[in-house]
This record gives C-alpha cells, sequence and structure tokens, in this order.
C-alpha cells in the first residue's frame, strides 16, 4: 500500500459528531474542562474523556492540569484554520431544515476565529484597514504599510513583538459567514486583545459570539471606519 499523509486520521478525529462540537467551542481561545466540555458535546463524561484523549494524541488539542481540573484548548493556530475551512465547506452544502435563532445572527455579527475576529466585524475592520492603505493584500497574506504600522503603535499594537511569534503575522483567513478575508495571524490576535484592553469588546460567556460595547462602536468607527449597528455609527 503506498503510504500517505495520515489525512484519514485527521478527518476522523473531526468528523465525529461530538469531536467537531467540542472543537467548534473551543474555537474562541478558551481553555475548558472536561465536565463542561461534555455537556456542550451532549455526551458522558467518560465518552468525553476518550474523545479528548484521541485529540490530544492527535495533536489537535492541549491539555493542561491546574489543581484538581484538567483544561483542554486547541492546540495551534493552524487546527484552527483548518476548522475553518471545513466550516466554510459545510456552508456551502445544501441547508438543513433549522429554523434561524438570535444566536446564528449574533455569530454571524461578530465572533472569535480561534483568538481573533471574525464575521462582519472582522471582516469590516479588515476592509476598513485595506481602504485606509494600513494594510496591503499579498496572495494569502497582508502587509503593513508605512501608515499602517503608524496606526498599530498609536493603537498600543507591538509589531515587532508580533512579528516574532512563532506563526503567520496576518494571515488572510476567510470568513466562512462572509465569504471575505479577515485578518488573522499574530496581528489579528493583537488587534482582538487590544480591543479587549480597551474594553470595546466583550466575550460572550459561554459563547465565540462577541459583545460589543458603546466605547466599542465608537472607538471601531473613529480609528478603523467600522460602522456596525443600527443607528449606533450615526
Amino acid at each position: 500500500m503506498v503510504e500517505i499523509p495520515y489525512i484519514a486520521k485527521a478527518g476522523a478525529l473531526i468528523g465525529d459528531p461530538a469531536r467537531a462540537n467540542i472543537l467548534i467551542s473551543l474555537m474562541d481561545g478558551m481553555a475548558r474542562t472536561a465536565t463542561e466540555l461534555a455537556y456542550i458535546a451532549g455526551v458522558s463524561p467518560q465518552t468525553a474523556s476518550s474523545h479528548l484523549a484521541k485529540m490530544v494524541e492527535g495533536r489537535f488539542m492541549t491539555m493542561a492540569r491546574q489543581g484538581r481540573h484538567r483544561y483542554y484548548r486547541i492546540a495551534s493556530p493552524q487546527v484552527m484554520e483548518a476548522i475553518e475551512v471545513l466550516s466554510r465547506l459545510a456552508g456551502d452544502a445544501p441547508p438543513r431544515h433549522r429554523r434561524p435563532g438570535p444566536r446564528d445572527e449574533a455569530m454571524r455579527t461578530a465572533r472569535f476565529c480561534y483568538d481573533h475576529f471574525a464575521g462582519r466585524l472582522g471582516v469590516l475592520l479588515t476592509n476598513g484597514l485595506l481602504a485606509q492603505g494600513y494594510l496591503i493584500r499579498q496572495g494569502d497574506d497582508f502587509s503593513v504599510t508605512d501608515s499602517g504600522a503608524v496606526l498599530f503603535d498609536n493603537f498600543g499594537i507591538d509589531l515587532a513583538s508580533a512579528r516574532g511569534r512563532r506563526r503567520a503575522f496576518a494571515r488572510a483567513c476567510m470568513d466562512w459567514s462572509e465569504r471575505r478575508p479577515h485578518v488573522a495571524g499574530a496581528l489579528g490576535a493583537a488587534l482582538a486583545a487590544r480591543c479587549i484592553e480597551l474594553e470595546w469588546v466583550k466575550r460572550d460567556s459561554g459563547s465565540r459570539t462577541i459583545d460589543i460595547t458603546e466605547a466599542g462602536y465608537q472607538g471601531l468607527r473613529d480609528t478603523f471606519g467600522v460602522l456596525l449597528g443600527v443607528g449606533r455609527a450615526a
């Protein structure tokens, strides 16, 4: 038999519904316990432990002990990117007969894609940076212009530190709901972290969705030209 990369093994790890639900729930970059993930996946704690062990072994997840608890998180941005690509493929499939709920719209408006912004927020932020000449698209990546370097420095982002991380600096990540790219990589993570620090956005507990504060609507508009929300951007 011809030797090939273990694509099937990786696909099987994601392909199980319970494991897929676990991975998707961790796309906000947070760590969760096995008990929490069992509830999210809708399986027993014993079954969840089996799934988690397989994903740790397959290097899709990492586990860290803290006291009596074990915390699990996605192992790398590459795993996140694979899940995001599969989300886009799933979005192109025939729709399931399910009535959309309020969380669907919230997810499409603003959510975390691992550690950076996605949904309309992520795409509009990226478009604003491109339109104002702060970023330039170069294939699957973005590069920061001289004016962009000044903007990010004034915004409180250390570009040298972001470039020094062991990951892509400014990846163009195709958004599954908007079908347009948003900024990922170290720069995308730094932008999201700074917005959290400024209290422009807040995490929606137990979800990937993002709550934008009043200060956030104004700051995103004034700094990046992002117009989100009826009446808020006026």
